[in-house]
């Protein structure tokens, strides 16, 4: 649930500072980018430095999108270099707030189980999880969860499982959502962390394969690389932006037809094999900056392609298909799968 950091091969105070310096250019990205570099700097070892970067962004005049995800890794942070007392009143009051989103339940469920605080994190992972997740069975039963709320799910079930505790209806719904060759009940298994001290070469060996494919199923679920992203313009928008640039008229017969095209290339890219499809919504002020920093001009049609790539990279990107039963990319207030993904 953190951001994004590749581990190998990475300079992380240098990346820290080049993701400082991008959040100058993009204040309207700078809580992203920020968050990210705080997490290269919890890497490379500069932890007082990771919390000065939270502290700045929940001091921030400007709101932030979710205050209650910078506090939960501030809290995190504090607790790995000995501030224990206040990661702890940060953590009781996240619990109060009862914040929305999946992440900080996490991340502070996560820091009460990594320092052996298993009771603690178990409920911890179950108010978040009662608060945000539909009950798993009897008649109030929904669809499937969010996948943003998977690894609540997740945590909850490794947590009840190194307590020994019988499997309830949610952690039958995460052996269920969990796609690894390893079942949960494997990967969670107590007893394999007494194997890892074994003089058996064999029990080793096991141990070892098993923990190659938990990782991997953990880099397949943090990994966040850049979408191949497709540039999606508002009717306002696009609007506005042909009628200050005339010549991308050529780009943009029609909104309709600029809604029809994002689909069907979507679709021909999913049909070919490319992963990781997304699309980005773009603004003519935030494209008249870009193409300044371009130093050209935003009637020019060969920016647009960059454009799109840039706001993927800043983190802007929407993941496409929807999931089952969202609304649809387009900003109707129908379902994709009653709009643009009919024909599905």
């Amino acid at each position: 649930m953190r951001p994004d950091t590749p581990a190998e091969n990475v300079d992380h105070t240098a990346e820290a500072a080049r993701l400082e310096r991008t959040a100058g250019l993009y204040p309207e990205d700078a809580e992203a980018l920020l968050l990210r570099a705080a997490a290269h700097l919890e890497l490379s070892g500069d932890r007082p430095s990771a919390t000065a970067l939270y502290d700045r962004l929940l001091s921030s005049a400007a709101g932030l999108e979710s205050p209650a995800l910078v506090r939960a890794l501030k809290a995190s942070n504090l607790w790995e270099y000995g501030h224990e007392a206040e990661a702890r009143a940060i953590i009781e009051g996240i619990r109060v707030t009862a914040p929305r989103d999946p992440a900080p339940w996490v991340i502070i469920a996560e820091s009460l189980e990594s320092h052996d605080e298993l009771e603690a994190a178990a409920e911890t992972f179950t108010e978040g999880a009662r608060l945000l997740l539909p009950p798993a069975e009897g008649p109030e039963a929904g669809p499937d969860p969010a996948p943003s709320t998977h690894p609540l799910l997740y945590g909850r079930h490794r947590v009840r499982r190194m307590l020994g505790l019988p499997h309830d209806a949610w952690d039958t719904l995460a052996d269920s959502l969990h796609t690894s060759p390893v079942s949960l009940d494997e990967l969670h298994d107590p007893k394999r962390v007494w194997s890892l001290g074994s003089d058996n070469p064999a029990e080793l060996a096991a141990e070892i394969s098993r923990l190659r494919a938990e990782l991997g199923a953990y880099r397949e679920a943090l990994s966040r690389p850049f979408p191949v992203a497709v540039l999606h313009w508002p009717a306002e928008e696009l609007t506005e932006l042909l009628s200050t640039y005339p010549a991308l008229s050529s780009e943009y017969p029609s909104h309709e037809t600029h809604l029809s095209t994002i689909e069907s290339s979507l679709r021909e890219l999913s049909s070919s094999g490319t992963p990781n499809l997304g699309i980005v919504t773009g603004t003519v002020p935030s494209y008249e900056a870009f193409a300044a920093s371009e130093g050209s001009s935003p009637a020019d049609t060969t920016l647009l392609p960059q454009y799109a790539t840039t706001l993927a990279a800043r983190g802007r990107a929407v993941g496409w298909p929807p999931q089952r039963g969202a609304g649809c990319w387009c900003g109707t207030e129908r379902t994709y799968a009653d709009c643009h993904g009919l024909s599905r």
